[in-house]
């Protein structure tokens, strides 16, 4: 199976214009980032980069990877997802995980906890938020597949053979599903209703957020949008996953409603505060080309209209238009960073990651909840 997915990640490249960007934890320094989830792994005992390799060596998705190899050389999004899922040396792929197993640990067990539930810590942690920290990043891997779907009615003789963009649809629909079974399964194994419940209207927020993402492209940035918008769609998209299973973590531990509160905040506030890392990279990291690609929908270029106000927008992407049609993204960049809204992006990047910080203060000090923080600290550097 690995053998497998290993071909299709060494396969031939892939055209970049036609696969949706899906932007993993990372920082403008991958060395120091590394060292920080490096020493996250130590500390809860557990190596995440392989979270999910009980399901990647099932039977069943063996046969589909196999069926997937015949995408190999074709511009089908679901290739560049794979190639990315087995092998990243950039980013952590399981970094939600990995934070909801520091997050169990830093919390440790209840005061409330039953001796013999003490009694299965394993390096500080149980094996139902074990269980639980597999099945976030099943869901978000089953997502990440599902994103990369391609629209059939957009696709043109430069993308390729249509049988083969139709192909590619058809195994990343069985591919995601598959993995959401599993997560759903796995779910119901951990025998607790109210993490259940948590979980699901975590898909539910996934499915929402995934629509609003599909709903306002680039090409369709004439509707208005406000900031509070913004950060609301983000969390459907982006932070409800990792906010309501590190809830479902202190649930499992039978930590009281206060506490569990706190992992949400944390969860919550660290994700928006990588999204808006994200948003920034193209305005504040030098390239040796022109510029990094970015989305009008970004969080730099919301606060910027909303600075500058609607219309003045409005007439600069009408400048900016080439031949009317197309925009030039380089008269837009240099627009945007003359503008107000990268500051103020900064500006709210910090703001949420003092949110994050100031929700760990609950917990005692230990190694997992500096490495918490550490991981807000890496996601709020430039």
């Amino acid at each position: 199976m690995l053998q497998t997915l290993r071909r299709m990640v060494y396969g031939p490249a892939l055209a970049s214009a036609f696969c949706r960007s899906q932007v993993l934890y990372s920082t403008t320094s991958p060395s120091s980032w590394t060292k920080v989830v490096s020493e996250a792994e130590k500390i809860v005992g557990y190596p995440t980069s392989f979270m999910s390799l009980r399901c990647l060596l099932s039977d069943e998705l063996s046969n589909i990877a196999l069926h997937v190899r015949k995408l190999v050389g074709t511009k089908h999004p679901l290739i560049s997802t794979a190639r990315g899922f087995v092998y990243d040396s950039g980013n952590n792929l399981q970094l939600r995980g990995l934070v909801v197993l520091l997050m169990s640990k830093a919390a440790g067990p209840s005061k409330t906890a039953d001796p013999p539930l003490e009694g299965d810590l394993v390096s500080g942690i149980y094996p139902s938020q074990r269980n639980l920290a597999e099945i976030t990043e099943l869901i978000h891997t089953a997502f990440l597949i599902h994103r990369g779907i391609v629209n059939i009615m957009e696709v043109t003789s430069s993308h390729g053979p249509l049988k083969d963009m139709q192909f590619g649809n058809k195994m990343a629909v069985l591919s995601g599903d598959f993995l959401l079974a599993n997560a759903s399964t796995g779910l119901a194994q951990l025998q607790n209703t109210k993490v259940v419940e948590l979980v699901s209207s975590a898909i539910g927020d996934l499915v929402q957020g995934v629509y609003y993402e599909n709903a306002r492209t680039d090409e369709k940035v004439t509707d208005d949008i406000l900031m509070t918008n913004w950060e609301e769609r983000i969390f459907l998209s982006h932070g409800a996953l990792l906010a309501k299973s590190c809830q479902g973590a202190m649930q499992l531990a039978k930590h009281d409603t206060e506490v569990q509160e706190m992992a949400f905040q944390y969860g919550k506030h660290m994700s928006l505060a990588h999204k808006l890392n994200s948003d920034l990279q193209p305005f504040v990291v030098e390239t040796s080309c022109d510029t990094m690609p970015f989305s009008l929908n970004s969080a730099p270029v919301i606060l910027h209209q909303e600075a500058s106000g609607r219309d003045t927008w409005m007439n600069q992407l009408k400048q900016a238009k080439v031949n009317g049609r197309q925009a030039d993204y380089a008269k837009l960049h240099r627009i945007i960073k003359a503008g107000k809204g990268v500051s103020s992006s900064l500006d709210l990047c910090y703001y949420h990651g003092n949110q994050a910080l100031e929700a760990l203060r609950c917990f005692p000090t230990s190694e997992a909840r500096s490495t918490l923080e550490n991981i807000v600290y890496a996601v709020t550097k430039f």
